[in-house]
């Protein structure tokens, strides 16, 4: 598939250096380096991706305890890196593993994080599930776009004193696109730096553009927007009412901001998503 991204950002290179001098992008890690080059050989093999990762025994752990959560429903455990590998895949093993990688560059020991890590993996998890049942999206491709989707958040916290304030503000925004609230008090936004990450990390452009607009439901509209793009993000809104549903809340405003375009452009009715996410909801569930 060609992809026809959207329009760039408006962002020259003076200011997107600028950016990344004053936002801590965190550097590609040399494992997903090592990772990334096996996946574009002609043929990856599963034991040599089972040998870069084994490197790091803390990833190893990691990798095999997310592989055979419930989640996955693998009939079998897996014993080693490798068997996991078999079992669910080299690129969705890859998928988890990049977002292992992620948690631990941008750093989760400050507990105000866990929540948003817990929602990232959720929301990734409703990808996956929105994207299989919808027929969307590679696993791996909505996995990634998932976890990575809101990765600019604890980024601009970093970064600015008042940002927890204005993640608020656009949080209870009733009608003002998220972003704007962003660009308004800090000249940038989460799903722009997000996509700079995703760019410097090699993740696929799907991934790297679907992150850059996913507050943008108007280029849900845009044909000149590869599907694929636009798929991702019309999911993405239906994966915040899953997830808002899940922590007993019915309703969510960036469901009542482009709802109604990510149902039509995915081809449901929105009865059919209030199903289909009523079995997301089952799949939560069954995970305790």
């Amino acid at each position: 598939m060609n992809t026809v991204a959207a329009p760039a950002p408006v962002m020259d290179n003076s200011v997107e250096d600028a950016l990344l001098r004053s936002i801590r992008i965190p550097p590609r890690p040399s494992l997903l380096v090592d990772l990334q080059q096996e996946l574009g050989e002609q043929d990856p093999s599963p034991r040599r991706i089972a040998r870069i990762i084994g490197n790091d025994v803390g990833m190893s752990g990691a990798l095999l305890k997310l592989a055979n959560s419930p989640f996955f429903g693998a009939a079998r455990k897996a014993k080693s890196v490798e068997q996991a590998i078999n079992f669910l895949g080299i690129n969705h093993c890859a998928a988890l593993l990049t977002g292992l990688l992620a948690r631990q560059a941008v750093g989760d020991k400050d507990g105000a994080l866990n929540q948003f890590w817990e929602t990232s993996a959720r929301r990734a998890q409703a990808l996956v599930f929105i994207s299989r049942k919808l027929r969307i999206a590679p696993p791996d491709i909505a996995h990634t776009f998932g976890l990575f989707c809101d990765i600019g958040v604890p980024l601009l916290m970093e970064r600015f004193a008042d940002y927890r304030d204005t993640f608020d503000r656009a949080t209870k925004a009733a009608e003002r696109k998220f972003t704007d609230i962003e660009d308004e008090r800090h000249q940038t936004n989460h799903a722009a730096i997000g996509c700079l990450l995703a760019r410097n990390w090699g993740l696929s452009p799907d991934v790297s553009w679907a992150i850059l607009h996913h507050h943008d439901y108007e280029v849900l509209k845009d044909d000149n927007t590869d599907d694929a793009i636009r798929s991702l993000v019309a999911a993405s809104v239906l994966a915040e009412r899953g997830i808002q549903r899940y922590h007993g809340n019915r309703d969510s405003l960036e469901w009542e901001k482009g709802g109604a375009l990510a149902c039509q452009h995915l081809g449901v009715e929105e009865d059919e998503a209030d199903d289909l996410l009523e079995e997301l909801h089952e799949t939560f569930h069954t995970e305790h």
